[in-house]
């Protein structure tokens, strides 16, 4: 797959990242998102510029596989979550969601919809309604779809908190009776309750002691494997998403900047960006000595993005210049599975032979290795 040639003023639209490693159609499929907040000024409240929280994101998630969505906050992480299922509304492209445009569906097709696609809030105490009983929010989805009533849904109330790790008389207490790990399992039950197919993991375990955080992501792993769920995991944690995600996205003021397996982006992490991240992640091991990439600078204003690579007032490329500054890197194929946003990282030697083959013609001046 062949994304187009990147210039001077060439708008942020990716190619749908794919892999040969799966097979069938993905089960979600994201393109060329974007959300924009206006900022209104003045007593009149005129719109004076736009917050680009997501500016172009593209991706595939298939059935029964977990895709990590990772970066520094304020890169748009969330907001692309939310954006997935309409809980907020997209400046522009496109989310189907088994074959479906989820942004033409309305009223009961949409609540249909979110039958299938739930999600799991960061903050467990804020998500539930302190009025009611853990037993009554968990009930509120198999009412609302009509999945069981009376004795039934009671039953089926008892059943979700066993799963969870519960016992089934905590159904009577309210939120504030529970720890915080305990009511983050109270939102894992009330997301499967209406049985979904796919879960926005919306930093769920960020909240967390560690030692809880190993326990809920091991009943997420669970989960998903006896029900076939797939996650799109959102966090900060890159050693939690190592752990559960089949593919990583690394996202960087609304772009994504590098896409792969996990095994490939903790390996071999191709975007500058990248490399920093996990530079910053502890080491368990104390004969082990880790070099930190430090970025220089703060994170720019989404309001005001910078020209060029968005990345490129903080990389630590040894080879940036002023192309850096000019052209906008598209999410391009460097070998087989993996993406990065970076003119100055090229296609691995593997990728070159398959170009080869095809007939491609070689630039040497592009496919020096950075050492």
């Amino acid at each position: 797959m062949t994304p187009p040639s990147a210039g001077v003023g060439t708008p942020d639209v990716h190619p749908t990242p794919t892999t040969s490693r799966q097979s069938g159609p993905p089960l979600l499929e994201v393109r060329d998102l974007v959300k924009h907040f206006p900022i209104r000024r003045g007593i009149l409240g005129r719109t004076v510029g736009h917050v680009r929280a997501v500016d172009g994101v593209s991706f595939q998630l298939w059935p029964g596989e977990t895709l990590g969505l990772v970066g520094e906050s304020g890169c748009g992480k969330s907001t692309t979550g939310r954006m997935v299922l309409r809980l907020l509304e997209p400046s522009a492209g496109s989310v189907h969601f088994d074959g479906a445009d989820v942004l033409a569906l309305s009223g009961a097709r949409l609540r249909a919809m979110r039958r299938h696609a739930q999600i799991i809030f960061q903050d467990p105490f804020s998500s539930l309604n302190p009025r009611m009983t853990i037993g009554a929010a968990i009930r509120e989805g198999l009412t609302i779809h009509r999945i069981a009533a009376g004795e039934a849904a009671d039953r089926r109330v008892r059943e979700l908190l066993s799963e969870v790790g519960l016992r089934p008389q905590f159904a009577d207490r309210y939120p504030h009776e529970f720890s915080g790990g305990q009511r983050q399992r109270v939102g894992i039950a009330r997301a499967l309750s209406v049985s979904p197919r796919l879960i926005v993991c919306d930093e769920p375990v960020s909240a967390l002691d560690v030692s809880v955080q190993a326990q809920v992501v091991n009943l997420l792993q669970d989960l998903q494997r006896d029900r076939g769920l797939a996650y799109l995991f959102i966090a900060h944690d890159l050693s939690v998403v190592e752990h559960i995600a089949d593919r990583v996205a690394v996202m960087y003021l609304g772009h994504i900047v590098e896409l792969a397996s996990a095994t490939d982006i903790y390996r071999e992490p191709l975007m500058p960006y990248t490399q920093a991240l996990l530079s910053a992640v502890p080491v368990p091991d104390p004969t082990v000595r880790s070099t930190r990439v430090v970025l220089s600078g703060d994170v720019p204003s989404p309001a005001n993005p910078p020209s060029g690579c968005v990345f490129h007032p903080r990389c630590q490329h040894p080879r940036k210049d002023e192309a850096c500054t000019k052209l906008v890197p598209p999410l391009e194929e460097k070998s087989a599975g993996h993406w990065a946003a970076c003119i100055k990282q090229p296609p691995t030697t593997v990728h070159w032979e398959v170009q080869k083959a095809a007939g491609g013609t070689r630039q040497p001046e592009r496919y020096l290795p950075d050492l």
